[in-house]
C-alpha cells in the first residue's frame, strides 16, 4: 500500500540510500513479516510436499523479504519521479501495511500529481506482468522457483490494482483527486473528492465480506473480518486527515499578518513590568517591544511569561526580563500573507514576530497563537 505524505516522526531501521533517497523499516514490518511466514508457510508445504517444516518456512520467508523489495521498488518509483520534478523526498519506510514516500511538497499541476501517483502501480504492473511471462516461459520444472515467482507475480498484481482504487490515501484516490483538480483548477475540490472516495472504500472493504456470505445462504466468518477492517481503518483514517488537510488549506488565504497583527509599543529593558503593562493599556496595545536606548528593537515581551508573573509581582520585575531576544528570523515582513507567511512561521518557530515596513518602521507584533486560532475548529 502506497501513498505520499509530508513529515512524520519515525525511529526505525535505516536500509539504505538508494537515487539519493534513505529508506527505514518500521518494526511493525516484522510482525508482518512473521504473519506471511506463518500463513505462507503452510501453502508452500502444501504445494512442495517434499519440504520439510523448517524449510517451508524458509522459503515463506523469503517471500516475504521479496514482497517488501517489491514495495520498496513500488515506493522508488513514486520518489524517483518526484524528485525529477524537484519535489524534495524526506524518506521512504516501509511498515506494517506497506510503504510510505514521504514527499515533502505537493506537486504544484494535477499532471504532475497524476504521473507521481501513477508511477507506485505502474511499476507493481509491471512486475506483476514480467513475473506472469517468467512463470509462463521460463520457469516450467516447478520447485522452490516456481513457487515464489507465482506467489509475487500474483501478490504485485494485487498491490497494483488495490492501489489504483479511487480514494485517498491510496494512489488511485490521488490520481482522483488530480483529475478534479484539473477539471475545476481547485486542488481543495480534488482532495475533498478523492478523500470522500476513501471513506466510501472503507466502508465497501467491511460490508463486502459480510453482505457476499449473507446473500449466498453462508454464515460470516468473523476471521474473514480481520485484515478487511484493518485495511478499511487505514483508509478510513488516512481519508479524514486529507479532509482535515483540505479544509486548513481552505483557511490559508485569510492568514494576513496585517489583520492579524497586535499593535505594540515600545518600553526600555528597565521599565517595570506593571508600568509597560499600564502603558499598553492606555493605548489599547496588545504587544510590547522593547527597544535599546536609540530605539532599536532588540526583544519582545513574552505574553505566556507576562501571564504567568503576579500581579502584586509586576511592579518589581522589569520588562526586559520578561523579553525573547529578537533572532533575525523572528522579524518578518508586515505584508506577508497565505503560504509566505505559514512557511515564514515555519522555518523560524516562536510565540511571537516582530512585524515590519519594507522601510524597517515596527508594525506590530504577530502572535502565533493568532494564527493558530484561524484553523480552530478544523
Amino acid at each position: 500500500m502506497s501513498e505520499q505524505s509530508p513529515q512524520q516522526e519515525f525511529s526505525g531501521l535505516r536500509m539504505g540510500k538508494p537515487f539519493g533517497i534513505p529508506v527505514y523499516v518500521s518494526w511493525t514490518w516484522f510482525i508482518v513479516a512473521a504473519f506471511i511466514t506463518w500463513m505462507f508457510g503452510d501453502r508452500v508445504r502444501a504445494m512442495l510436499p517434499e519440504l520439510d517444516a523448517t524449510a517451508a518456512y524458509a522459503v515463506a520467508f523469503v517471500f516475504a523479504i521479496l514482497l517488501y523489495v517489491s514495495v520498496l521498488l513500488h515506493e522508488l518509483a513514486h520518489s524517483v519521479l518526484a524528485k525529477s520534478y524537484g519535489l524534495p523526498v524526506r524518506r521512504i519506510t516501509l511498515y506494517l501495511l506497506g510503504g510510505v514516500s514521504e514527499i515533502e511538497k505537493e506537486p504544484p499541476t494535477p499532471g504532475k500529481e497524476f504521473m507521481v501517483a501513477a508511477a507506485g502501480p505502474a511499476l507493481s504492473l509491471g512486475l506483476a506482468g514480467i513475473g506472469l511471462a517468467a512463470d509462463v516461459f521460463l520457469i516450467n520444472g516447478g520447485g522452490i522457483p516456481e513457487v515464489l515467482i507465482w506467489q509475487l507475480w500474483l501478490a504485485n498484481l494485487i498491490v497494483g490494482v488495490f492501489n489504483l482504487l479511487p480514494g485517498l490515501p491510496l494512489d488511485g484516490g490521488r490520481m482522483l483527486r488530480a483529475g478534479v483538480w484539473k477539471l475545476t483548477s481547485n486542488a481543495g475540490s480534488g482532495t475533498i473528492a478523492a478523500a470522500w472516495g476513501g471513506r466510501v472504500l472503507a466502508v465497501l472493504l467491511v460490508v463486502s465480506p459480510i453482505a457476499m456470505p449473507l446473500m449466498s445462504g453462508q454464515e460470516v466468518d468473523l476471521r474473514d473480518l480481520l485484515w478487511p477492517l484493518v485495511l478499511a481503518s487505514f483508509i478510513w483514517l488516512g481519508a479524514t486527515q486529507s479532509l482535515r488537510v483540505a479544509r486548513i488549506r481552505a483557511r490559508i488565504p485569510q492568514v494576513n499578518a496585517r489583520t492579524l497583527a497586535r499593535r505594540a509599543i515600545p518600553v526600555v529593558a528597565e521599565t517595570p513590568l506593571s508600568e509597560a503593562l499600564r502603558q499598553a493599556a492606555e493605548k489599547r496595545a496588545g504587544a510590547l517591544v522593547v527597544v535599546d536606548h536609540e530605539g532599536r528593537p532588540v526583544a519582545i515581551v513574552h505574553e505566556a511569561s507576562v501571564q504567568a508573573t503576579p500581579e502584586h509581582r509586576r511592579p518589581w520585575v522589569n520588562a526586559g526580563s520578561m523579553a525573547k531576544s529578537l533572532e533575525p528570523s523572528m522579524v518578518l515582513a508586515a505584508d506577508l500573507t497565505g503560504e509566505a507567511l505559514i512557511d515564514a512561521m515555519r522555518e523560524a518557530p516562536a510565540g511571537e514576530y516582530l512585524l515590519v515596513e519594507r522601510g524597517g518602521e515596527i508594525y506590530g507584533v504577530l502572535a502565533t497563537a493568532d494564527v493558530n486560532r484561524v484553523f480552530s475548529g478544523v
